[in-house]
């Protein structure tokens, strides 16, 4: 009995021995799974510690690269201090040279300011003189000054042609952004326009010498005339700019502005005295601002009283500048 215990003990001792053999090599190769498996989880940083590498020399790379463009724009623009803004003088003389230059350009506009005053002043000379005044060489005293009024008048549109041209070629925005005194390119073309007036009235002037003109007055009543004349240009061409900006095209300003100046200067005492038209139309006539400004040249370059006249042209002048000029700045202003 006592053997066959023993038998039993030894083989539950040995069964739990085996048992325990078989747990410890499980529990061991789990030990080693777990160390494989443990092992195996930092080995991913490496992967990720070259795609993090890589990374970094891409962001380096791309500062350089940003560095060397910042490089490059460093030497594409200038260095230096920004020049100072253009002054409000400087600005409207260069423009006003640069309403010179057209004529350079475009010779077409210099007809208007020596051509057609040479054919109005030996057409009303030689074909109307007679008629009017008995003999040419009279008349022509009485011509010239109605004549250098009707011409400068009549020109005072190139101004609203030159800006409607202008806005046409986009050149209008372009002054626009420029850093400069915005009412510059529309005082700087009235100034060149000055220019084309005095051309014009000094041909007149000569023409008219030729034929036999003697103004009375002299010198000193010769400028003030041209003076005269040249005030009341400047602020009648205050609305042709507004019509510029309004019309779509040059011609649409050539067209619109002599239906209201073949009227004004016709309807006056350019070419004959109002004595000889109708009473009613005396009544319109001796109040056009076309009048006024006749009667002072002539009296003027005559050496004659011409108060009332110059008087009613200075009053007429500042009229149309107070206001159509400030209309014709803020459409300037607002011109898209």
């Amino acid at each position: 009995m006592k053997k066959t215990a023993a038998k039993k003990t030894g083989k539950r001792t040995s069964a739990s021995r085996n048992t325990g053999a078989s747990a410890s090599r499980n529990a061991g190769a789990r030990g080693s799974s777990g160390k494989r498996t443990r092992s195996a989880g930092p080995s991913m940083p490496s992967v990720n510690g070259s795609n993090g590498q890589k990374g970094l020399q891409k962001q380096s790379a791309g500062a350089g690269l940003l560095s060397h463009q910042a490089t490059d724009l460093r030497g594409v623009f200038s260095q230096s201090a920004r020049p100072n803004e253009v002054s409000a003088g400087g600005a409207t003389l260069t423009l006003a040279w640069r309403a010179l230059l057209k004529i350079k350009h475009v010779p077409f506009q210099m007809f208007d300011v020596t051509i057609m005053p040479v054919m109005f002043t030996l057409l009303f000379t030689f074909i109307f003189g007679g008629a009017l005044a008995g003999t040419p060489e009279q008349y022509i005293q009485f011509l010239i000054p109605g004549i250098l009024v009707q011409t400068v008048v009549f020109i005072t549109v190139y101004t609203g042609v030159g800006l409607n041209t202008d806005i046409q070629k986009g050149l209008f925005d372009r002054f626009r952004s420029l850093p400069m005194w915005q009412p510059s390119p529309i005082v700087g073309a009235l100034a060149g326009d000055l220019v084309r007036y005095t051309v014009a009235s000094l041909v007149i002037l000569i023409i008219g010498l030729i034929l036999g003109f003697r103004p009375e007055g002299g010198i000193p009543g010769v400028v003030l005339a041209l003076l005269l004349v040249l005030l009341f240009a400047s602020s009648l061409s205050w609305i042709w700019m507004i019509f510029g900006m309004k019309v779509q095209t040059p011609e649409s300003v050539m067209t619109t502005s002599f239906i209201f100046l073949m009227p004004l200067t016709f309807a006056s005492n350019i070419f004959v005295e109002l004595g000889t038209m109708p009473d009613w139309l005396q009544a319109v006539v001796q109040h056009s601002p076309v009048t006024y400004l006749a009667t002072a040249s002539r009296s003027l370059m005559h050496g004659e009283a011409a108060g009332p006249a110059i008087l009613g042209v200075v009053v007429y002048s500042a009229v149309l500048t107070l206001i159509f000029a400030p209309i014709a700045l803020r459409m300037y202003h607002r011109e898209r």
